[in-house]
């Protein structure tokens, strides 16, 4: 049974999702007109507001900076003590006000025109004091808050990060931003390692565990030992890999070990992984296959090993 709160829960966000819509399709040839200035900018995007607008602006400039655009949030307040500095002839200057009205924009918005630096302006109101000196306009619709007063910025909030987002992706997809740049300005956190490639992962050179075909096996008891990778891998005399051998393959020839050869001991045609492959792919080959590491071959490589990915290494960056 639905319960009041439910109730205005579902009231919320079905205005807020009808006023999303009403934006959507109201988008004209002026938001080209915002992309092609914000595109045009040399130096970066300064993101301004107060109040909520203000918290909405810092998540803007955000999305910007991470997706190709570089942006700063700064505080109207601040700029009019000194943070005014930040600012270039080279930026474009994004400014957020619901009304239009808000006094603490007037030092930047006159600091821009006073300079000529451009400025694109997100508001409900164009004819309002910002609006009027805007090179490009951003209309919110005037479709009330979701709150049903009036006075709690909601549906307003809503609206403007929907047109910042909007503005964001649509730069990015400009700018043929490829996952490859979004990881390099993500390289924390979960995200960071789900975008994470092999080769970021992969242990190399001379921490590679590795042995030839001829080895003496207390010699590549030792090299596993050595490497602590509980693995090695077993390659020809042109260093192609033709094995590998694993602690299953110790514990199959434990009888009279120390006589064979890596060659007799070795589990032949190991799978394998290239470098560029995100380490997510990694983890389910790994999973698949109830494996715990991976030599890493490029495919130009005529099959010799540049690395190998442990399930630990994956594990360490929040992946598994």
């Amino acid at each position: 049974m639905n319960t009041p709160f439910i109730d205005t829960a579902r009231r919320v966000i079905t205005t807020e999702a009808d006023a999303l819509n009403t934006l959507a399709n109201g988008l004209d040839d002026r938001f080209r007109a915002a992309i092609d200035l914000l595109k045009a900018a040399s130096g970066r995007v300064i993101v301004t507001g107060i109040g909520k607008s203000g918290h909405i602006g810092c998540k803007i400039a955000a999305t910007l900076a991470s997706t190709g655009t570089p942006a700063q949030f700064v505080h109207p307040a601040e700029a009019s003590h000194g943070d005014l500095g930040m600012i270039t002839k080279a930026d474009v200057v994004l400014a957020i006000s619901n009304s239009g009205e808000a006094p603490e924009l007037a030092n930047l918005v006159a600091y821009s025109r006073r300079y000529a630096i451009p400025l694109v302006g997100i508001t409900s109101r164009p004819d309002s004091s910002l609006g009027a000196h805007c090179d490009v306009v951003l209309e919110l619709p005037k479709l009330g808050e979701a709150c049903g007063t009036g006075v709690v910025p909601s549906t307003s909030t809503t609206l403007t990060l929907a047109m910042g987002d909007a503005l964001a992706i649509a730069l990015m997809e400009n700018r043929s931003f490829s996952r490859a740049d979004f990881r390099a300005f993500h390289p924390g956190g979960k995200l960071g390692a789900q975008l994470s490639r092999v080769a970021d992962l992969m242990h190399s050179g001379k921490s590679l565990p590795l042995v030839t075909l001829d080895t003496a096996m207390s010699d590549a008891l030792l090299e596993i030992s050595q490497k602590s990778l509980g693995v090695v891998g077993v390659t020809d005399e042109d260093g192609a890999l033709h094995g590998i051998i694993t602690d299953g393959d110790l514990r199959r020839h434990m009888d009279g070990l120390l006589s064979l050869t890596a060659r007799e001991v070795m589990t032949p045609g190991p799978t394998t992984i290239t470098p560029d492959a995100l380490a997510e792919q990694a983890v389910g080959v790994m999973n698949d296959r109830k494996i715990t590491c991976l030599f890493v071959v490029a495919e130009d490589a005529a099959g010799v090993p540049a690395g190998l990915i442990h399930i630990h290494d994956c594990l360490r960056v929040g992946l598994g």
